[in-house]
């Protein structure tokens, strides 16, 4: 392990230092700054040839100065001749923006990963990317770990019956994730027919599977954005009769009204990870946070012995 060292931009730094702790080394020394006209300055301050850096950087809001910092880093370690570059990139941003969905818009969650290749990584390590075909883009391995088990574990512990609660997709498009769920708690699924009313609002219409009534209601999903969408799924089943209603999703962004949304909400709680950092004000009661400190730190472990992580991707 003396080979491997670990470093981090300032998007979360709380993050890769549960990080060091799990895997119980230092965390490296880089100096990160802004020249007075704000473009981003960075100093390796320790020797780094022919070592195995790994850079922990989720490319999170704000997004353009986070993935700038990220490709900097990369150069700078590259320049400093590092054996191996890791980008460890615990939310990849610009992953909605994965294919043409009209005419004359972009691919921008390509162009990012020819950027990060580009720099100089030799490996990317994520996890619950928007899209899992994202992968695809890359020229260079990729590691997309999920948050699932360390979500699952937590309802796990509240110690609800098979029969007491159902496992529920938000649209679509996230029936895979919540059979996978539901094979790990148990339960019942439910599905809602989600209906986009325009570009920015959707709305929820139908309700497919089990019975709702006098059950928990346990609604998952990647990312929680504005939370416009997954409150409204969350409505939905407190009109079915849900006697409580909890969300989980691994990306907690929170941006907008989504704090307002959650206070507002028939909900009970919210579940999120701690892959983008949390600020004070968005801390509140109905929100917990758990850690894929652990997780990610196994995955790094295990890359850098050249060791099989296939068994974390579950």
């Amino acid at each position: 392990m003396n080979s491997m060292k670990l470093f981090t931009g300032r998007a979360h730094p709380t993050l890769a230092k549960r990080i060091c702790e799990y895997l119980g080394l230092p965390l490296g020394r880089a100096l990160m700054g802004n020249f007075p006209d704000g473009e981003i300055s960075c100093k390796i301050d320790e020797d780094v040839r022919g070592r195995n850096v790994f850079i922990i950087q989720p490319t999170c809001p704000p997004v353009n100065e986070n993935l700038m910092e990220l490709l900097i880093m990369i150069e700078s370690f590259r320049r400093a001749s590092a054996e191996r570059i890791n980008a460890v990139i615990p939310y990849f941003g610009y992953a909605r923006q994965d294919r043409k969905d009209e005419g004359r818009v972009p691919i921008t969650a390509k162009l990012v990963a020819n950027l990060i290749t580009r720099a100089g990584a030799d490996r990317v390590l994520t996890m619950d990317l928007h899209a899992a075909q994202i992968q695809g883009f890359f020229d260079i391995p990729v590691d997309h770990l999920y948050a699932s088990p360390v979500i699952d574990d937590h309802f796990k512990s509240l110690d609800f019956g098979d029969d007491e609660f159902v496992v529920v997709s938000p649209d679509e498009g996230s029936i895979k994730r919540a059979l996978k769920h539901m094979n790990r708690l148990g339960g019942h699924l439910a599905i809602i027919d989600k209906r986009r009313s325009s570009a920015e609002k959707t709305k929820q219409a139908n309700v497919i599977g089990g019975k709702i009534e006098g059950r928990i209601a346990l609604i998952f999903d990647d990312m929680i954005s504005t939370a416009g969408s997954i409150c409204g799924a969350a409505e939905v089943m407190h009109q079915h009769g849900a006697k409580q209603i909890f969300l989980a999703a691994t990306h907690g962004l929170l941006v907008g009204k989504a704090i307002e949304h959650i206070q507002n909400a028939p909900i009970d709680g919210v579940v999120l990870t701690d892959t983008i950092p949390l600020p004070p004000e968005k801390q509140i009661d109905k929100v917990t946070v758990l850690s894929v400190a652990p997780l990610l730190g196994e995955a790094i472990k295990r890359i850098h012995r050249n060791e099989s992580v296939s068994r974390l991707f579950v």
